[in-house]
């Protein structure tokens, strides 16, 4: 019953900004950390970001790191991408991502189990 949907793609030249958002529902929101993933065309899955319950930590790869924000509204139960200083490498379909946390041997794993159906941004002049 878990529902993710993304918001906010579309097209934009290099250098600009673009506001991907993610409406949450169907479970407790607050209670997960969640992800931002990307497919670029042709290509696979990359991590982008990751956020902690609170929002009060993050995460990001490197390759949108500095440019790229992450935050939530618990309130909300909203998650947001900050995208600034798009380049073209950034054209992707977006997906916000649920995980689910498995403990084996006292450590804990996450499992990316409910996903959106993604928004597509591109890049281009």
């Amino acid at each position: 019953q878990v529902q993710l949907v993304e918001s906010g793609g579309g097209l934009v030249q290099p250098g600009g900004s673009l506001r991907l958002s993610c409406a949450a529902s169907g479970f407790t929101f607050s209670n997960y950390w969640m992800y931002w993933v990307r497919q670029a065309p042709g290509k696979g899955l990359e991590w982008v970001s990751v956020i902690n319950t609170g929002g009060g930590s993050t995460a990001y790869s490197d390759s949108v790191k500095g440019r790229f924000t992450v935050s939530r509204d618990n309130a909300k139960n909203t998650l947001d991408l900050q995208m600034n200083s798009l380049k073209s490498e950034d054209t992707a379909v977006y997906y916000c991502v649920k995980p689910l946390e498995l403990v084996i041997d006292r450590r804990r794993y996450y499992a990316l189990t409910d996903w959106g159906k993604g928004t597509l941004v591109t890049v281009s002049s």
